[in-house]
């Protein structure tokens, strides 16, 4: 047991977990972030407070944020945003099939800009050593340009997604799973690639979250056209409702339907009370 807190880096965006160690943030406070690159700066959004999990490997905060603290950070966004408008206009003068997607800005001790890394998609590979030339004589800085993937454009972007909130990969997800159709088709979900493709234009990735429930249910519940017997009849299977742990039954009897809970149309929990409501 032990405290942590939520900052982030830009509104709305992903939020990381620390430790405050001996600091109070509260919301809004500005603090300091160990990084690869250093100490940056970033908005507490979810206050200290005593969680039930063990806390020993959360990194810590390294302090708050100073007057000189924020005047760096304010430089670096200003030189984020001038590095990004040069490279999209670089892009269109070498005619390149690029599109910058975000800007990382990294300053020396002294303030000076030490390096910039540009992030870009395209369609497939792209040449563009002469691109790094301008833009390095540009930003009189290194400039590196990195390609990402669709996934990785979208957690970098952000945005909104079909359900209305903010997207998985932008907020809590560290990792990437394997997402595939058949997923969408063991939960009935209709194959049509704009019902269940994300932002990225790839398989949503919260096709995977109930996805065991549906292997566990369609493991024990009668298959859809098996014959069951119910509590108001006997009849044949014919639709699953997973969500409500029920199968649909149409009665032999008058041809009506019927939900029942899975538990009560399942053999081996009928079986267990013939045996046990006989003795």
């Amino acid at each position: 047991m032990g405290m942590l807190c939520a900052v982030s880096f830009n509104r709305y965006g992903r939020l990381y977990y620390l430790d405050p160690g001996g600091l109070t943030p509260a919301v809004g406070d500005r603090v300091l972030v160990p990084t690869d690159d250093g100490t940056e700066v970033a908005e507490c959004v979810w206050a200290a407070q005593w969680v039930d999990e063990e806390t020993s490997g959360f990194p810590k905060l390294a302090g708050m944020a100073t007057d000189a603290d924020l005047k760096r950070d304010e430089t670096q966004r200003r030189r984020k945003a001038e590095a990004k408008a040069a490279a999209k206009k670089l892009i269109r003068e070498h005619a390149l099939p690029m599109k910058v997607v975000a800007v990382d800005h990294v300053l020396d001790a002294s303030g000076a800009s030490a390096r910039t890394t540009i992030y870009f998609t395209a369609p497939h590979r792209v040449d563009f050593r002469s691109l790094v030339r301008d833009l390095g004589a540009t930003l009189h800085c290194r400039v590196e340009l990195r390609q990402l993937s669709a996934r990785d454009s979208a957690r970098v972007q952000g945005g909104i997604g079909s359900c209305g909130r903010d997207l998985c990969c932008a907020t809590f997800l560290t990792d990437f799973e394997p997402v595939t159709i058949r997923m969408a088709k063991d939960q009935d979900l209709p194959l049509n690639p704009l019902r269940i493709s994300g932002a990225c234009g790839r398989l949503m990735c919260c096709l995977k979250y109930e996805h065991p429930l549906y292997q566990s249910f369609q493991a024990s519940a009668p298959a859809v056209g098996a014959r069951v017997s119910t509590p108001e009849g006997d009849g044949r299977v014919v639709a699953h409702s997973v969500p409500r742990d029920s199968v649909v039954v149409r009665l032999d009897a008058d041809g009506s339907r019927c939900s029942c809970s899975r538990a009560s149309v399942c053999g081996p929990r009928k079986a267990h009370d013939a045996q046990y409501n006989s003795n």
